[in-house]
């Protein structure tokens, strides 16, 4: 199907068309697509990191938050590690940083759109980024370096070799998009299929910066009359907490939403209680 910039599904199986949109490689005869895939419960939502979301001068303090990290988190297994290996662990353990998660996976960002119930009144999205082309858009040091082992994306160990941490990288004067794997830290990285992005700059925000490159992306917008639909779907092929976050908190996660109410009246109370806790 032709790309658009946002794609609306009217049916079940017409999204899991645009979930494939161009996924099919003529080069290899198979299907491997170019999109990396990041869901979102509110179709109004940016693309905004938890570090910009941390407000007044996130830019100044996200040195001292990652420092902080790795003062009060001893872990012999990491110490001496590179400012990436850090700040991947830091962002898979809730700390406010310029990295965005995306997923390999088109079905798991689905999952992170219809997950949360009380924003079930809301169109969700579902935002397709081409990091394949990314590198197009990369100053010619990082573009060698991808081309040199015939990657679309990096590792910890390649970003170490060009910036030894995030103040060197920061002095960069164009603005550009890293996408990079994480280290296999433990089952939840592995089972969403994760890979993350960064800017340049903690400033900049990744959909304003998409805005004159339609070529890198494209939007599914989730209708909020489907959802429902889609998360009992995904619950059947075992898309849910269960599996993306092993343990007894991914348990109970999908146990209260399994069992939660899906009558309108009811679930227009759960959204108004969830909003003033």
């Amino acid at each position: 199907m032709a790309l658009k910039e946002e794609i609306i599904p009217t049916s079940w199986s017409e999204l899991q068309e645009v979930l494939f949109t161009d996924s099919y490689n003529d080069k290899i005869n198979r299907v491997r697509s170019p999109y990396i895939y990041r869901g979102l419960s509110s179709f109004d939502y940016e693309l905004k990191t938890s570090l910009i979301r941390l407000k007044g001068p996130y830019e100044e303090l996200e040195f001292h938050l990652l420092r902080n990290f790795k003062k009060y988190s001893f872990r012999p297994d990491i110490n001496n590690k590179s400012d990436w290996e850090w700040l991947a662990l830091a962002q898979h353990h809730g700390l406010p940083t310029r990295l965005l998660d995306w997923t390999y996976s088109p079905y798991v960002a689905l999952h992170f759109a219809t997950a949360e119930i009380e924003k079930y009144h809301q169109d969700g999205v579902i935002w397709a980024l081409n990091y394949e082309n990314l590198k197009n858009y990369l100053p010619e040091n990082l573009q060698c370096k991808l081309n040199q082992i015939g990657s679309n994306s990096f590792t910890i160990e390649m970003l170490h070799e060009l910036y030894q941490d995030l103040r060197e990288l920061s002095k960069e004067k164009s603005d550009f998009v890293v996408a990079f794997e994480p280290p296999s830290l433990d089952d939840r990285i592995v089972n969403q299929y994760g890979i993350f992005t960064f800017m340049s700059h903690s400033k900049s925000i990744l959909n304003t910066w998409l805005m004159d490159k339609p070529e890198l992306y494209f939007r599914i917008r989730i209708p909020a009359a489907m959802k429902w639909e889609i998360r009992d779907k995904l619950d059947q092929v075992n898309i849910n907490e269960r599996v993306l976050f092993p343990g007894m908190d991914g348990l109970s996660k999908w146990l209260t939403r399994h069992y939660s109410p899906t009558n309108s009246k009811e679930q227009k109370n759960l959204s108004l209680e969830t909003n003033h806790q």
